[in-house]
């Protein structure tokens, strides 16, 4: 099976390079995401993200005196091990840059994977670009020089959702349920610390890790939710995970309202509809309606283009970020443009951020909002056709986002 695999991936990476020469003045960058299976839309809309933002940058002239970007994606079926036999292939290919940012577990095997192969070959130098995957420790106990992160991670996002669920005086039963993974099991320690500390009166009315991708009727999770007088529920679902909760939760009148980490994603508003209006809330470092849109342009752009929403602003950041560092750098070397990332300040789309030396972590402005009707100067533009939009609840500033890190980072 294991051969069979490694066939199918080389194949892969074969075709790709059949149809494309491999100048040094290209950026050559990796899309490693679930382009199939029970997380295949999410990934093939971001593989939609990076063609577009590659296509503007190439038509801006490109970076670093004329080198232009291409981007090739890869269907690891949101599996780590197959993201490892990935990454070799796509090295060997020539490939420079990564980008991945579905399913933490992903994350850290190519984060260990890229800063091994680094270690062995410093000449061929790979970096390793997180635009979604938010487990902590990536940028703690496991962070690497190879690796930088450009969304909040999880410690971050649940400081946001429980400072606001603090203000909330008529929350008293919090359940959390949460995929059986990196990342859910994170979202379940902060949730449970970080409510403790803020609001003690809190009960946490239960703790659910169900299995990824594999739970094909919620029903059972609902009906425990229910069971438990919870009015408020924690989630990091994500796929088809978070779609097939929401469908229970509204087969079932559920009326507790959501605080979720990723209902931006495609296919995710869909499944919310009208029954999840003003109950779904979301925390995420962009949404089509944030104050001061510098990224409006290119959103409506691109709803043009793809008859689709661009909706993960944190994609858009490594784009514009990597580009910026390799002018700076004035090379497409990736440990020139690493060390012209460290410490980067930006003017970023929804102000100014910078990327912590320290651990590699992006820090920037997040946001809670509320889904809603869309009409009106807050809620201009709605999601996926659905009439209803993300509404600003709290923006919280990049000052006010900074944790402590772990990290103590080896440098080449």
């Amino acid at each position: 099976m294991r051969i069979a695999t490694q066939a199918r991936i080389a194949g892969a990476v074969l075709i790709w390079m059949a149809s494309s020469a491999f100048p040094q003045d290209k950026v050559k960058i990796a899309h490693i995401d679930p382009l199939s299976g029970p997380f295949g839309l999410a990934g093939e809309t971001i593989g939609k993200h990076f063609d577009a933002l590659v296509d503007e940058l190439n038509a801006s002239g490109g970076v670093a005196g004329g080198a232009k970007f291409e981007v090739a994606h890869f269907d690891n079926k949101g599996s780590a091990q197959e993201s490892a036999l990935l990454l070799k292939q796509i090295v060997d290919a020539g490939f420079r840059y990564v980008v991945q940012g579905g399913g933490s577990n992903v994350a850290h095997a190519l984060s260990d994977g890229v800063s091994k192969h680094n270690a062995r070959n410093p000449e061929n130098a790979v970096l390793f670009l997180n635009y979604a995957a938010q487990d902590p420790a990536l940028t703690n106990e496991k962070c690497s020089f190879w690796h930088f992160r450009f969304d909040a991670h999880v410690d971050m996002k649940l400081e946001a959702i429980t400072n606001h669920i603090a203000l909330q005086k008529s929350i008293k039963k919090v359940y959390l349920l949460n995929q059986d993974y990196a990342f859910g099991q994170a979202i379940s320690r902060a949730a449970r610390e970080m409510l403790a500390r803020k609001r003690p009166d809190i009960a946490i009315a239960g703790d659910d890790l169900h299995p990824m991708g594999k739970v094909k009727d919620f029903s059972p999770y609902i009906s425990k939710i229910k069971a438990s007088g919870a009015e408020t529920v924690i989630t990091g679902n994500w796929g088809t995970d978070f779609s097939l909760l929401v469908k229970a939760s509204k087969d079932a009148a559920l009326g507790a309202t959501f605080y979720t980490l990723n209902a931006q994603n495609a296919g995710a508003p869909r499944s919310i509809g009208a029954a999840g209006a003003d109950r779904i809330k979301q925390v995420s470092a962009w949404h089509s309606n944030v104050a001061e849109n510098k990224a409006e342009r290119f959103a409506n752009d691109y709803r043009k283009k793809y008859k689709d929403d661009f909706y993960y602003g944190p994609a858009k950041t490594a784009i514009d970020m990597l580009a910026r560092a390799m002018n700076d750098a004035k090379s497409i070397d990736p440990l020139k443009v690493a060390k012209a990332l460290e410490g980067m300040k930006y003017a970023g789309d929804t102000g100014e951020m910078w990327m912590r030396a320290d651990d590699h972590q992006l820090m920037q402005p997040i946001y809670v909002s509320t889904y809603t009707k869309a009409g009106g100067k807050d809620v201009r533009y709605d999601v996926e056709g659905t009439g209803y939009g993300w509404r600003t609840d709290m923006r919280v500033e990049p000052k006010d986002t900074v944790l402590p890190t772990t990290c103590v980072m080896n440098r080449p």
